[in-house]
């Protein structure tokens, strides 16, 4: 093979050039690609965009699945696409509706799966089959007849009392709308570790309702237990008291003989001071003594006498 330097560099310039180039193109257009790309894109029609954005996310009973690609009109519609992941499972007679996510007007856009089978790539969910949260032509429909119905005097004393409250605390409603906009602030920003939350807590409930035998046997076993004790709470009662007693005569006991037991204890530690300074000589006794027990022991061995004899000792002499 032929070395790497020894190429043509213009080759290889050019080569590593167009390999940025498709790398680059590649990371610009990550959604597009068949890999990574997201999944798999669909298409909703909606009356009323409802403030949904680029970029919201696309949920199933709650959960992320994807998010919005592009909103475009579409005659006197609103058409939606949107990418799902593939691991996502929903009929084709699935459902979409915009929702709200938080009080501040963030939106996402909801699927409600329903139907067999899965819904075909690409494939479109009329308007039939879309809902947004608000319709602002069934709103300026309504408000003529609405508007009707207003009580302008009240509405006026309303004003006037609510402008009122403003104007003597205006500081308290500033501080109340200012902390009222951080908290949804702060929800939004908790969004995916609160979806967590609520999955651990479904899996939870889930090993419960499982489990829920062994936890009345458990119960059961405790009862009998409880009832176990409530039976004995008159021994566990003489019990305590006897041991309570106890413990007063031993505290009584020692009370009185200490005065007996010091000078014991004082003479004790004398004793023992004189066997260690004397522990070679103990030990060397005990070593010496050995051999005379052991002779000692065969000697009165043969009954409740002992044979012994004397050397170099002269005979008795014979008595003619």
């Amino acid at each position: 093979m032929k070395p790497f330097r020894e190429r043509n560099p213009v080759v290889v310039g050019a080569i590593s050039l167009v390999v940025l180039a498709v790398m680059l193109v590649a990371a610009l257009r990550a959604d597009d690609l068949p890999i990574i790309g997201g999944g798999d894109t669909y298409h909703a029609m909606f009356t009323e965009a409802g403030g949904l954005k680029v970029n919201d996310e696309v949920r199933i009973a709650g959960v992320r699945v994807g998010k919005v690609d592009e909103i475009e009109l579409a005659g006197d519609e609103v058409r939606v696409s949107f990418k799902v992941d593939e691991a996502a499972d929903f009929g084709g007679d699935t459902r979409a509706a915009i929702k709200v996510k938080t009080i501040l007007g963030a939106m996402f856009l909801a699927l409600e799966p329903a139907g067999s089978g899965r819904l075909a790539e690409g494939a479109t969910i009329p308007a039939a089959r879309t809902s947004s949260p608000f319709d602002v032509v069934e709103a300026f429909e309504g408000l003529a007849s609405t508007s009707e119905q207003i009580d302008t005097d009240e509405l006026a004393d309303s004003l006037t009392t609510l402008a009122d409250l403003t104007r003597n605390t205006p500081e308290e409603f500033r501080g109340a709308l200012d902390g009222l906009s951080r908290l949804s602030t702060n929800i939004a920003a908790k969004d995916e570790e609160l979806n967590t939350l609520l999955v651990n807590l479904e899996r939870v409930s889930t090993v419960l309702d499982e489990r829920d035998q062994d936890i009345i046997t458990l119960m059961e076993d405790s009862d009998v237990l409880f009832r176990a004790l409530v039976a004995r709470r008159e021994a566990v009662h003489d019990l305590l008291v006897s041991s309570t007693t106890l413990s007063k005569e031993l505290t009584l006991l020692i009370e009185q003989s200490r005065a007996d037991l010091k000078p014991a204890l004082a003479h004790l530690e004398n004793v023992v001071a004189v066997l260690n300074k004397n522990e070679d000589n103990l030990d060397s006794s005990l070593r010496l003594m050995a051999p005379f027990y052991r002779v000692f022991a065969n000697t009165l061995g043969t009954g409740p006498w002992f044979d012994t004899w004397i050397s170099n000792f002269p005979p008795v002499p014979q008595v003619g």
